[in-house]
Order: structure tokens, then C-alpha cells, then sequence
């Protein structure tokens, strides 16, 4: 593990940065269980990081599909060395998934650390993301048929990992960016959970961490997008709205639907008011899919997505629900967070909190149309909701 030496391989400006690059040596040498490869082994499994190669790109770099020196072809996240947040991101995701393994998440061959460059080996996944095909109307990838079946697979599964990291791993993963530009899909369109770089490790003996807010628009839990207050029901949060993209077909936000239409958490709890869940089902489908069982998912995501985040069930529960061996149990579905909520609190906030976003967040889009991650700054480990609308209203 000594490539890591070379991690914060740039000149030293300050003494506070050369603090910051300690850390990062001493947090990587602790670090075990993980390859090393060089940048030239990784430039040439790329041909020479290739647009013709390019995969993806996000707010922390840049994927591509390369073949390494054995044969196996790979999935190589190049890290953008612009930022210290990048480095943060780095870390956390290697000391996610160096150690840990399941069927729904994408597996770490290993990591090239040398001079300034930092990158990621994963196993590629051939049928890229949810958001790229699902939710895109499938126009990059028609020859992927998104039957109910499927669909169902793909929700369990994400249910089957997320309940990997959130009971099974020690200690325990909040993975903070579900979303679907996140979930990948393999040869068999098995669902594989990606992209670990905001990923919080959370010991047994603490409920929760106040922490910077990171993640999605639109998929934020509201108490961790206005509070900071992180516990795993932010990602059952996010699930359930990834659930109801999936039930759906479409984005959690289209502002060139209707009005009433645009926003997907809130037209679900309209129509579940007045029991029509079922036209909000994929009109792609054609009817071919058990209706009883849409119904049962869309109330799932609704238990999921819950204001009150004690009222939100585990991911094992969700398991449990989604495939049938546990009643969902309708009296207990509340009124979720709703974005319509924000939008009320932003116009009764008090004129001195109005301020510009860009004063809390460090804002980065990622490959797919609705996906705009945030970052608090450092020194607020809360966010004001003037703030957050205002950002908001910025990103759609």
C-alpha cells in the first residue's frame, strides 16, 4: 500500500494544507484489501482515456470503459483533481468498498494513486444506468425491454443492497446518493448500487451523525436536507422515490409536465388521496404488469418517503414488502416530504434569511438531465431552506 504515499503528490502551499495531506496519507495507509494499479497501465487499458472510451462523467470526474492487462474489461472513474472535496470523495469510496461484496453493489478491482492522479477500477456493467435507460425514454438503449418483471428485480435488488449496507455491514453504510444515474445494470440487468463517494460510515453505537449535506435534489430526505441530521432513513428517502421512478418510468422532476404533473412524490400522494394509483403506472407497459403489485410498490415508496423519518420502515422491511412476504399496511402511510412544502416554507421565510445559495452549497451536475448534487460548505452543518429553495429553483 505505499503507492499512497504519492496520493498528495503536489507542492505544499500552506501548513494547514500540508495537515489536510497528512491525514490522507495516514487514512489510506489503513486502508487494506485493495490493488494498485500505475496510470500508464491504466492509460493504455484506455487507449490513452479515449473520448471514444468515455462512459459517464459527474460532478467528481470522468468513466471510462477500459481493458485491463488480464482481459477483464473495466469501469475507470478518473477523479478530478480540482478540489479537496474530490480527494474526501476518493477516500470514502475506497473505504466503503474495500472490504465488502454483494451481488447489488459494483465490485472495486482496485485504484491507481500516483503524482496527482486518483482513479477507480470497477467491473464494468454493460448496460450502464437506470437514468440513461429507464428514465431517458430509452433512446440510447431500445434494445432493453423494461417489462414489470424486471422492474421488479431491479427494485429488489437495490432493496436486497442498500439492506447489505445498512444491517449487515459493520459498521454500517449510509450511502447518501441514491439515485438512478447511480444504479447500474449488468449483461442480465441484475442492479448494481455505484458511486460510494458520499458514503458515511456510521458505528452501531451511534444513531446518527450531523454531517454537511450531500447528495441529489430531489432525492434529499428533508430532514437531512434542512437539519443535516443523517441516519439511514435518508436513503430509505431516497429509495422510495428511486421506487416510484421505476413503477412510473420517469424523472422525480419534469417541468415539462403540467403543473400539477411535475413533481413525482407529490402527484403519487394526490393520486394515492384518491385512489388512483394505478394511472400512475409506466403507460410503456401496456398493461402487462400485475396491477396489485404496482399499487403494493407505489405505497412502498410512499412508506419510504414518509416527513417524519421514524415513521419510515428498514431496507430489510422494504425487502420483506416488495416481495410479498410482508403486508403493507396502509394505515401507516403519512403525508411524505414534499417539495410543495419547501416551496410554502421558502415564501413565509423571514427576508434576513434570504441569502444566495452559493453561500451554502458548492453546487456539480452530474451525466443525467435532473442530476445536480450539493455540498454544504465545511462550516455549516445545517442548511437554511431560503437556501435550498433558492438552489432549487436554479437546478430544474
Amino acid at each position: 500500500m505505499t503507492c499512497f504515499s504519492f496520493l498528495c503528490g503536489r507542492r505544499i502551499d500552506s501548513s494547514q494544507e500540508s495537515q489536510h495531506m497528512g491525514r490522507d496519507d495516514e487514512e489510506l495507509g489503513s486502508i487494506q484489501n485493495v490493488r494498485c494499479y500505475t496510470y500508464k497501465e491504466l492509460r493504455k487499458a484506455t487507449e490513452g482515456f479515449s473520448t471514444a472510451n468515455k462512459i459517464g462523467e459527474g460532478g467528481f470526474g470522468s468513466v471510462y470503459k477500459g481493458r485491463l492487462k488480464n482481459g477483464k474489461i473495466a469501469a475507470i472513474k478518473v477523479l478530478s483533481t480540482e478540489s479537496r472535496q474530490g480527494v474526501k470523495e476518493f477516500l470514502a469510496e475506497i473505504k466503503a468498498m474495500s472490504e465488502i461484496e454483494h451481488e447489488n453493489l459494483v465490485k472495486l478491482y482496485g485504484c491507481c494513486v500516483e503524482d496527482n492522479h486518483r482513479i477507480l477500477v470497477y467491473n464494468y456493467l454493460e448496460n450502464n444506468s437506470l437514468a440513461q435507460t429507464l428514465l431517458d425514454g430509452g433512446h440510447s438503449h431500445r434494445n432493453i425491454q423494461f417489462s414489470w418483471r424486471t422492474r421488479t428485480k431491479i427494485c429488489i435488488g437495490v432493496a436486497r443492497g442498500l439492506t447489505f449496507l445498512h444491517e449487515e455491514v459493520k459498521p454500517y453504510i449510509v450511502h447518501r446518493d441514491i439515485k438512478a444515474s447511480n444504479i447500474l445494470l449488468d449483461k442480465d440487468l441484475t442492479a448494481k448500487i455505484s458511486d460510494f463517494g458520499l458514503a458515511k460510515l456510521i458505528p452501531d453505537n451511534q444513531t446518527h451523525v450531523s454531517t454537511r449535506v450531500a447528495g441529489t435534489l430531489g432525492y434529499l430526505a428533508p430532514e437531512y436536507a434542512i437539519r443535516g441530521k443523517l441516519t439511514r432513513k435518508a436513503d430509505l428517502y431516497s429509495f422510495g422515490v428511486l421506487l416510484l421512478e421505476i413503477v412510473s418510468g420517469r424523472n422525480n422532476t419534469n417541468t415539462r409536465l403540467p403543473v400539477e404533473e411535475q413533481y413525482l412524490l407529490e402527484r403519487t400522494w394526490e393520486l394515492y388521496e384518491r385512489r388512483e394509483l394505478i394511472s400512475l403506472v409506466d403507460a410503456s407497459l401496456n398493461g402487462d404488469f400485475n396491477a396489485e403489485e404496482a399499487c403494493r410498490f407505489l405505497k412502498i415508496g410512499l412508506l419510504c418517503t414518509q416527513d417524519d423519518p421514524n415513521l419510515r420502515p428498514s431496507m430489510s422491511t422494504v425487502v420483506k414488502m416488495l416481495t410479498g412476504r410482508k403486508n403493507v399496511d396502509e394505515r401507516k402511510i403519512t403525508k411524505p416530504g414534499l417539495i410543495s412544502d419547501f416551496m410554502d416554507l421558502k415564501v413565509r421565510a423571514p427576508s434576513k434569511t434570504k441569502a444566495s445559495a452559493s453561500t451554502y452549497f458548492n453546487v456539480s451536475s452530474g451525466s443525467d438531465n435532473q442530476d445536480t448534487s450539493i455540498l454544504t460548505s465545511e462550516n455549516s452543518s445545517s442548511v437554511t431552506m431560503t437556501a435550498f429553495t433558492e438552489l432549487y429553483d436554479r437546478s430544474i
